[in-house]
């Protein structure tokens, strides 16, 4: 299940696939000819840009949010276990229906957001259909769907901290700042990086939810990695089966890339 899906893609990425060749199997070997094809294409090097956008402002806002509402939470207060269990739904919601929601609040005729806009004398915003607006929508929707994640993950590491470490620190005369900086954020760092490693596979992969809001346009200015492949694939009335197995193939390398520094960053802080 995880090995052959891997081998068809490879092997897709390296043959010239057409509709009759896919069902019959019989596609010529190209080698490297699909690689060269994408990296020739004018599509490439904005979907590089904005699938590395994407992939960083998601995870810094992610991380950041899901950190700041887990030290938040990790206070106990009452009522603080139903709020959290509150901020689950957007993680819990299917990603169609979550897309779906966002693309009616951002809707530029009846959306929610250009109402509220509009209530304060800003003009309504193109979301949806301003190339300079479409990229910023995608990443705030997928914001909003990534941060309970984040919540969860940072609030169990806090769960692993001594409360000793804390009162120490408040008898020398630490405040809530220093306290964070000194002792959350370094104890957190293992639980941190795993969540990070974790949501940029995730981003890095997006499609759903970029799709449905904007079909990575209008002009390309929000397409990505994932939504290229998939068009490049199905998108067209004369399929590109070897390109778009490229660009999915390309995507599996950054994630893989990612995956080794991780692994090697957690050897070297084993051994010292």
């Amino acid at each position: 299940f995880y090995a052959y899906p891997l081998y068809r893609n490879l092997d897709l990425s390296l043959r010239n696939y057409t509709v009759r060749s896919f069902v019959q199997g019989d596609a010529p070997f190209t080698g490297l000819a699909n690689y060269r094809t994408v990296f020739d294409n004018p599509t490439f090097a904005p979907a590089l840009l904005h699938t590395a956008v994407f992939t960083a402002v998601c995870l810094l806002f992610q991380y950041a949010i899901g950190l700041a509402l887990a030290v938040f939470f990790n206070q106990h207060f009452r009522l603080s276990a139903t709020l959290r269990a509150l901020f689950l739904v957007p993680w819990l919601l299917p990603l169609i229906v979550s897309a779906s929601t966002w693309s009616w609040m951002l809707n530029s005729e009846s959306g929610v957001v250009n109402a509220v806009l509009h209530a304060v004398g800003i003009g309504p915003v193109n979301w949806l259909t301003s190339p300079s607006w479409s990229l910023a929508s995608v990443i705030i929707a997928n914001i909003w769907i990534g941060v309970p994640f984040n919540l969860v993950v940072l609030y169990s590491g806090l769960q692993s901290i001594p409360a000793g470490l804390y009162e120490a620190a408040a008898l020398d005369g630490a405040g809530a700042w220093r306290r964070f900086w000194s002792i959350t954020f370094p104890l957190l760092r293992p639980v941190s990086a795993i969540t990070l490693l974790l949501g940029l596979v995730y981003t890095l992969k997006v499609f759903d939810i970029i799709w449905i809001m904007t079909k990575g346009g209008p002009t390309d200015s929000s397409t990505t990695f994932a939504t290229w492949s998939y068009r490049l694939s199905f998108g067209n009335l004369l399929p590109q089966f070897g390109p778009g197995a490229a660009v999915g193939n390309l995507l599996i390398v950054m994630a893989l890339i990612f995956g080794l520094l991780y692994i090697r960053t957690q050897r070297k802080q084993a051994l010292s």
